[in-house]
């Protein structure tokens, strides 16, 4: 009750001053506030912005908690401490307390910058524009720390987590208004102002060992030791399936090498599942965009033997199905591409929206080695098309409506 009281005085205090909103955001946090509405139609639902948030954070826990073992574990097996866990989710050399300890070292600083960095832009600028700080970044501040390498210095990211918030939402009116996913915005800053930390082709070491080439002295994190599976295909290496020392199985549970979040497919797909149960997440931008997917992969597969000797062969030599597994592609679909607020909105444009991200996506991924993760960009190019889709169709039916009146 002190704190409470604390916080409800303060919130008094400074009741119509350009320090309201923090005092509000803070007091409505850790409470459940007092405001109802008593007239006027509205509409009267369960759940509302918070809640909404808390169920895509809870999606995204396990893939949080997963990246930190699988940090660990590619850190000692690439410096040969480990041997490789046995195909099985439940493999005891990969549910290590080793692993999980060096991973959150490394992953939880991640999670860190980008939430207290996020929530300063975000109430500098509720102060600035005298509204409620805004719950949007709730789930952006997760999804920031799980699609960058492990190994992106916290200067490099709190730049970036600037970028996307002022530049990706607050320009156009904050949660609600913006045009492009904030997290998505991040990752693209990354990519464009940082190329050769963002390549994401190498696996992560930390610590300097006498039995690691590369790794210089005095403990300086460095890529060594083994690409991810798509940088490999990027650079022409065919790994065709059963051709390659990780196995499908491994790519589906998630025991290989990627940024932190995107690596299991089985928990992201465990998450899509939970978030079409609690209606958060769009059923039909993910089918869809796993249709386009599977489609485009489909069309290279067929004209693969004709690029064989080509930079382009490996990948598309990949069978269709597999693009799912590696690289960022599933985790994009699910989390990334169902944003409410940038994805299309009528059912029709769902179905185009989320199809042509996952067409597109396997497209950049082969058409561009040096930068194979595609999803990424073809997410925030439909972001900026959703609204055009979204008119069309809505003109669509109503040709048709007044075709129907003409007619009747």
């Amino acid at each position: 009750m002190g704190l409470k009281q604390n916080l409800h005085n303060l919130k008094e205090k400074y009741k119509g001053t350009k320090m309201a909103p923090a005092f509000n955001a803070i007091h409505t946090f850790l409470y459940l506030p007092n405001e109802v509405t008593h007239s006027g139609g509205h509409i009267r639902m369960a759940d509302d912005l918070k809640r909404t948030m808390d169920t895509v954070i809870t999606a995204l826990i396990p893939c949080l908690i997963f990246g930190m073992f699988n940090a660990g574990y590619q850190h000692y097996l690439a410096t040969g401490e480990i041997q490789a866990a046995s195909t099985g989710f439940f493999s005891p050399e990969f549910w290590s307390m080793d692993n999980l300890l060096l991973g959150a070292a490394k992953i939880l600083p991640l999670v860190i910058v980008s939430y207290v960095v996020g929530l300063v832009v975000e109430f500098i600028f509720a102060i600035i524009k005298g509204h409620e700080v805004e719950e949007g970044y709730l789930v952006s501040g997760m999804l920031i720390p799980l699609i960058v390498p492990v190994d992106t210095p916290l200067w490099m990211l709190a730049v970036a987590v600037v970028f996307g918030v002022v530049i990706g939402k607050e320009v156009f009116g904050g949660t609600g208004m913006n045009i492009l996913n904030p997290a998505l915005t991040v990752r693209a800053f990354l990519f464009f102002a940082y190329p050769t930390w963002m390549t994401g082709d190498k696996v992560w070491v930390t610590g300097a060992d006498p039995r690691v080439q590369d790794v210089p002295a005095g403990g300086v994190p460095d890529a060594i030791s083994g690409e991810t599976v798509l940088g490999a295909l990027a650079q022409g290496k065919d790994l065709a399936l059963g051709g390659s020392n990780v196995s499908v199985m491994d790519q589906f549970l998630g025991f290989i090498p990627g940024s932190v979040g995107e690596t299991s497919t089985l928990l992201i797909l465990l998450a899509g599942l939970f978030l079409i149960f609690t209606k958060v997440g769009s059923w039909r931008i993910m089918l869809s965009a796993v249709i386009g997917s599977l489609v485009m992969g489909l069309i290279f597969n067929q004209i693969a033997p004709s690029m064989e000797g080509t930079k382009f062969f490996a990948l598309m030599n990949v069978p269709f199905w597999q693009h799912l597994l590696i690289g960022g592609l599933a985790f994009g679909i699910v989390f990334m591409a169902t944003d409410p607020v940038s994805a299309a909105q009528t059912n029709k444009g769902k179905w185009i929206y989320g199809f042509l991200i996952g067409f597109m996506s396997v497209m950049i991924r082969v058409f561009n080695p040096a930068f194979p993760e595609g999803v990424m960009l073809a997410i925030l190019l439909m972001n900026v098309f959703a609204p055009t889709i979204d008119h069309y169709v809505v003109q669509g039916n109503v040709k048709k409506r007044l075709k129907r009146v003409k007619t009747a």
